[in-house]
């Protein structure tokens, strides 16, 4: 194909415009992605319609830009001098983008880069419109480049749609690591009956955590969410001003408090919500914070 159907931003709040474009060359290191799924993250309406706002530190692509987190396709062209991945390989996009050349990247914190990006979504650092230009085209295009090193490659058995669910998963998995979360520890999720909260939740319980603690506004979602695993999981609505995160956290772990907590607050989440979960760990207990929650403590 020549060409191809790519959903684009024109203007920022207004709905996505079906483009007719050119299929992109892939450069020497780059693969061609035939799309086939990409993850439709909960985050993805704030982003088109409030993001410059909320945040005209972390930039958005020029416009009109393309969307999409997360994509899943098969490889359709490879680069000249792209060498371990073929045509017909089945593969996961990582989202996550650096300039692969600076201080961090060399040093493996390629999320410290100053062009850091997460492409089809936005970018982190001042000079991440460097690399969406490079990149232009999100999961909602039908064709994609991407560098060979940003490749996953998918085993048959997991499909397209699953693949698309890495990113949250993975950042959820990554958090849950960075704690130290696994067999006799404790862990408390904020806003456990979100996406990226839940996912912790599931991965929580694999990794052998002996007692989850969620925290959430919906007492129907999390009655849901502690049906999981009834005997590990416990939960808590924070409509319920009763009693406090903390008070809660203490009497469920012999007054301890808890080892780890992975906070998945929302955007526009107000800081005393994080603060409040925070104050729940125990002497030398780990905090991460992956949500969206961004204003200053």
């Amino acid at each position: 194909m020549k060409t191809m159907l790519v959903a684009r931003m024109h203007e920022v709040g207004a709905p996505l415009q079906l483009d007719t474009l050119p299929v992109p060359e892939p450069a020497p290191t780059d693969v061609l992605v035939a799309v086939k799924a990409c993850s439709l993250v909960p985050n993805i309406k704030n982003v088109l319609t409030h993001w410059p706002d909320w945040h005209p530190e972390m930039p958005l692509p020029e416009l009109p830009a393309s969307f999409g987190l997360d994509a899943t396709g098969v490889v359709a062209q490879v680069g000249s001098q792209v060498l371990s991945v073929r045509p017909g390989d089945r593969v996961y996009v990582i989202a996550g983008m650096g300039c692969g050349s600076c201080r961090t990247c060399r040093s493996g914190d390629m999320i410290s880069c100053r062009s850091f990006t997460y492409r089809g979504y936005f970018g982190r650092g001042p000079l991440a419109r460097s690399i969406f230009k490079h990149y232009p085209y999100g999961g909602l295009s039908e064709y994609l480049t991407a560098p060979q090193a940003l490749l996953v490659k998918l085993p048959d058995k997991v499909s397209f749609e699953e693949g698309a669910r890495f990113g949250y998963l993975g950042t959820a998995y990554s958090a849950l690591r960075k704690a130290g979360v696994g067999p006799a520890r404790s862990v408390l999720i904020n806003a456990i009956g979100g996406t990226l909260g839940l996912g912790a939740a599931m991965l929580a319980l694999a990794m052998g955590a002996t007692k989850i603690l969620g925290t959430g506004r919906n007492q129907a979602l999390l009655d849901r969410v502690k049906a999981l695993a009834p005997g590990r999981i416990e939960v808590m609505s924070v409509i319920d001003r009763s009693r406090s995160i903390k008070d809660w956290a203490l009497s469920l772990t012999d007054g301890e408090g808890v080892d780890a907590e992975i906070d998945a607050l929302p955007p526009q989440s107000p800081p005393s919500a994080t603060m409040e979960a925070l104050r729940a760990l125990r002497v030398g207990g780990r905090g991460v914070l992956p949500g969206g929650m961004t204003d200053a403590l």
